[in-house]
């Protein structure tokens, strides 16, 4: 006769857990991304779509047209003046919770263009959860953001960083009728305008 131990040894298998927990798991396995590829980099999140990483096995394989259907907008390259209110109405667009996640040394910070046309920092016009260092970052890289934004959701540490910070309600774009099209609010210490 076979020795029942364990979970065989019980009539009826069951499975306990907390409502939280299983909604931070719904959400850190069906992320949907909303693709806004600017530049180099967004030839690199393609690649991380493509078969050989193969981005499916967490729920992503498809990049949202709609920002209505996405909640992860992967900012990929530089954000000019001209592409900030459009960046920050997708981002508006998109349903609750929503994450963002900053590719590449452009979009993080600007980059080699410091100048008045790029924005030094997406984070200046949306809140940024996690940064993918690099020019261009490969997708080895992108996925270990993905991974590290999926661990900060299953943990709970984005949303309660939020709800102690309020981020994302004192970032604001302004549209003016005058020279400059935008009006940015640094959120970085030193970054005047």
């Amino acid at each position: 006769m076979p020795d029942r131990t364990g979970l065989d040894a019980m009539p009826h298998n069951f499975m306990t857990a907390s409502v939280e927990g299983v909604v931070k798991w719904a959400r850190r396995n069906s992320m949907w991304p909303a693709s806004f590829g600017l530049a180099c980099c967004a030839i690199e999140m393609m690649g991380t779509g493509g078969p050989h990483y193969d981005i499916s096995r967490f729920g992503m394989e498809v990049f949202r047209a709609s920002p209505r259907q996405a909640d992860l907008m992967i900012v990929a390259g530089r954000v000019s003046q001209k592409m900030a209110p459009v960046l920050r109405q997708v981002y508006d667009q998109m349903m609750e919770p929503k994450w963002v996640l900053s590719m590449g040394v452009c979009a993080s910070s600007g980059g080699m263009f410091n100048n008045y046309a790029i924005v030094q920092g997406v984070d200046q016009i949306v809140p940024v959860d996690v940064y993918a260092p690099g020019c261009p970052p490969n997708p080895q890289t992108l996925l270990h953001a993905i991974l590290t934004l999926h661990e900060q959701v299953r943990t709970g540490e984005l949303t309660r960083r939020r709800a102690a910070t309020g981020a994302g309600a004192e970032i604001r774009i302004e549209e003016q009728t005058g020279v400059s099209p935008v009006t940015l609010r640094p959120t970085r210490a030193g970054a005047g305008r």
